[in-house]
């Protein structure tokens, strides 16, 4: 079966020219905007044009439906507030190359899926969680975004089109390419990355509670200001997690909010959010008790309190072995030497689907690791390779 690689690459700019924004190939699509629906609606039509029956579920996720048992490939179309044009569009675009040319050439049944709000604007990875019966529609109707609209009232724009929710039984299988989203595969010049596991998630909000006083008039040694009670946290965290993690384990400190946020005030409130990342439980848990018991001992030494918000997280997940190597012998075949396992340190939908059906991840470089950024890039040769690599794997 030949790859059309012309049409494939066509297929990714069209559907990057619904949202362009900024500068390069930069995209602007976030879930349940204009310019998402846009997108959808595009790809329905793309659906039908490959053999495929379009159906949206009731939270907007979109599948292009084989008639009969299939393995399922895709991704999402949403991008972040400022996104590039890759993240998640290449996975949806290859599904449905290989679903056309697998319909071309009466090869095996292939579905695809583009999941929706996988870049949060409601939630993590929204659209495949509740798909995946992680999360409730209950739950997931009192979700908000930054702006307060409610995530029940955005998803009524498909309220007229909602076919009900596809029986995840009907397929054998997902399979997910993704651009890295970081600098390993570039760095060391190989092609595509076979995902051995997706790191598990920890994140919860600290607050350090202190004293609010006349920034002119209160002595250094009276002070119990939160700000600084937050930046020796983060010090002394930096300091202690040496010992525990590995070089795959990251951390991040965000969401800052200092009160009353003015020069002439000492800060009496501080609060900002702890995100951690790594590939093993009980590390994460580890980190955990770290993190709560130097919070602690900062806020005594300090003479603050602090506040602990319930912590959200994710466990780490193994992609499914038998899909693992099917990826791996087709990158032998397609790419030898130019192929490498690897973790993903990005939460996918994949990550939420293997809860209920195997499923497996295919990386292709991003061009200095960047993503996220309107700047996001890929050499087109790897896009390539990596739909080449999966129509080894599903082809064939």
């Amino acid at each position: 079966m030949n790859i059309n690689s012309k049409r494939f690459l066509s297929d990714l700019h069209e559907l990057r020219s619904i949202g362009a924004a900024g500068v390069g190939k930069g995209v602007i699509r976030p879930a349940y905007s204009e310019a998402d629906m846009a997108a959808r609606n595009w790809l329905s039509d793309k659906f039908s044009q490959a053999g495929l029956t379009p159906h949206y579920d009731p939270v907007g996720n979109l599948f292009g439906l084989a008639k009969e048992s299939s393995i399922l490939i895709g991704s999402h179309s949403d991008t972040q507030p400022q996104g590039g044009w890759l993240d998640g569009a290449l996975g949806v675009i290859i599904g449905l190359e290989l679903a056309r040319i697998s319909h071309e050439n009466d090869g095996p049944a292939i579905s695809v899926v583009s999941f929706e709000d996988e870049e949060g604007r409601f939630g993590v990875t929204t659209g495949s969680a509740i798909w995946a019966g992680i999360l409730s529609l209950k739950e997931a109707d009192k979700l908000v975004d930054k702006e307060g609209i409610s995530f029940s009232s955005a998803r009524e724009k498909i309220a007229e089109i909602n076919q009900g929710f596809v029986d995840p039984n009907r397929f054998n299988g997902f399979l997910e390419c993704h651009i890295e989203q970081g600098p390993w595969l570039y760095e060391t010049n190989h092609t595509v990355g076979i995902v051995t596991d997706i790191v598990g998630i920890r994140d919860m909000r600290i607050t350090f509670n202190g004293q609010q006083n006349h920034a002119g008039t209160t002595p250094m040694h009276r002070r119990v200001d939160a700000y600084q009670a937050m930046l020796c946290f983060s010090q002394l965290i930096n300091e202690r997690f040496q010992n525990v993690v590995t070089p795959s384990t990251v951390w991040t400190t965000g969401h800052v909010k200092v009160e009353p946020d003015a020069h002439s005030i000492v800060p009496g409130k501080c609060t900002f959010s702890v995100q951690w990342r790594d590939g093993d439980k009980q590390r994460l848990d580890k980190m955990e008790n770290i993190i709560r018991s130097t919070a602690n001992e900062v806020a005594q030494g300090e003479g603050s309190s602090v506040e602990f918000s319930k912590m959200h997280g994710l466990d780490p997940v193994q992609m499914d072995k038998s899909l693992q190597n099917k990826l791996r012998n087709a990158a032998k075949n397609i790419c030898p030497m130019r192929w490498r396992n690897i973790q993903s340190g990005a939460l996918h939908d994949a990550a939420n689907v293997a809860k209920i059906i195997p499923a497996a991840m295919l990386f292709v470089p991003s061009i200095e690791g960047i993503s996220h950024d309107f700047s996001e890039d890929t050499n087109e040769q790897d896009l390539i390779d990596g739909l080449t690599v999966l129509a080894e794997a599903t082809l064939t």
